[in-house]
């Protein structure tokens, strides 16, 4: 039982990143429906100016990491308008396939200019909270894991209160629904686009800045894989769906913390993929998904 509980703790603390990656899928997918495959990208960009301001704050304080976390947020927030702007917008309302042979390309142009801009060595991620250990019995809890489970609670919970309680999460469900009556109604679907990537691209810093905190090397091809796995959650738990996506993630990171700690550890990666063909296969909406018609 200690080393269920054990694995179930360090799968939560993973799940809730994956979570954080896979709201940004589900909601330019919810907006747009496409799937925006720099996401992963924004991630890792988020990562390393978390690198690059942690080392000018006070090092392992509660308000210095805070500061490194909303920064690194606004910065990829800034990062995502600008994508959709200039990579995105042009092509609305052409073939959804240039779309996402755009995307492949801005996840590539971002990966090998990281490795320009930053450099492909590996670095060593800045301590930016307190570390401290509980013990609770033969339990062992780090802080970085009550702060990643933390912070990302509170972002899902945000997120929601963005989406169901204010005017411009009202907008983006009607554009989600039908575009063209939103806008005759005076949405502005601009406006409304660029905030659902810079909403998403925020989260996707917050996730790479909790990410890095735990698995401390970086390098600018740090996102293709945290990117497929929380790709895999949003289609888990629903597509399109919020709670299906934090969902989704939360059981992708706990299935995938359990296989680790099992002899059949050296098919974690693979069970994300597994478990991907199986919903594919046998409920391709999702947990939380709903099955819809669509008139051709």
């Amino acid at each position: 039982m200690t080393e269920f509980l054990q694995q179930l703790i360090n799968g939560l603390s993973l799940g809730a990143i994956y979570a954080l990656l896979a709201l940004g899928y589900t909601m330019v997918y919810g907006v747009l429906r496409f799937i925006n495959f720099a996401h992963a990208d924004v991630f890792m960009v988020g990562s390393f100016v978390g690198y690059y301001l942690g080392q000018h704050v006070p090092e392992a304080t509660l308000w210095g990491g805070m500061l490194v976390l909303v920064a690194a947020m606004m910065t990829c927030a800034l990062l995502g308008v600008i994508i959709e702007r200039l990579a995105y917008r042009p092509l609305r309302g052409g073939p959804t396939l240039n779309v996402l042979i755009t995307a492949i390309g801005v996840s590539l142009l971002l990966e090998y200019s990281g490795q320009i801009v930053f450099g492909a060595t590996p670095r060593t991620f800045p301590q930016i909270f307190p570390e401290r250990h509980f013990e609770l019995g033969q339990l062992s809890i780090t802080s970085n894991q009550l702060v990643v489970i933390t912070v990302a609670l509170l972002l899902i919970a945000g997120l929601q209160v963005i989406v169901f309680k204010t005017r411009m999460g009202m907008a983006m469900r009607a554009v989600s629904l039908n575009p063209r009556a939103a806008q005759l109604v005076g949405v502005n679907i601009n406006t409304v686009i660029s905030f659902t990537f810079a909403l998403g691209s925020a989260l996707a810093a917050a996730g790479g800045i909790l990410y890095s905190m735990n698995y401390p090397s970086i390098d600018p091809l740090m996102g293709v894989m945290p990117g497929l796995k929380a790709f895999t959650a949003a289609i888990l738990g629903g597509i399109g769906n919020i709670p299906g996506a934090a969902l989704g993630g939360l059981i992708l990171g706990g299935a995938e913390t359990f296989v680790s700690g099992s002899q059949f550890s050296t098919y974690k990666d693979a069970i994300a993929f597994g478990i991907l063909i199986v919903i594919l296969l046998f409920r391709p909406a999702g947990l939380l998904g709903r099955f819809t018609v669509e008139k051709v």
